[in-house]
């Protein structure tokens, strides 16, 4: 949050909040799911072969998030300059 407040003088909106808590669960998702399958794999089951797949669903997800997040700063840059001076 300082980063956004530093660049635009506010907090990030509610939005980014939200995008931000998201992609935090998201990420304790994904580590589980690799521990998960990666300790069904070490286990030899063989007929299995679709839980080395897990991963990708959060994975996707941790892309979306993470490239909204990326974003986010040059967006609100922008918003920024495109505002009055001394308007609000």
């Amino acid at each position: 949050m300082v980063q956004a407040e530093a660049v635009t003088g506010t907090r990030p909106g509610r939005p980014a909040r939200i995008v931000r808590q998201t992609h935090r669960w998201v990420s304790i998702a994904f580590v589980a799911t690799v521990v998960a399958s990666t300790a069904v794999v070490a286990g030899g089951s063989a007929g299995l072969f679709w839980v080395v797949y897990t991963p990708l669903l959060p994975l996707a997800a941790l892309l979306l998030t993470g490239l909204y997040l990326f974003a986010l700063p040059y967006t609100a840059r922008r918003r920024a300059a495109a505002r009055p001076a001394g308007g609000s």
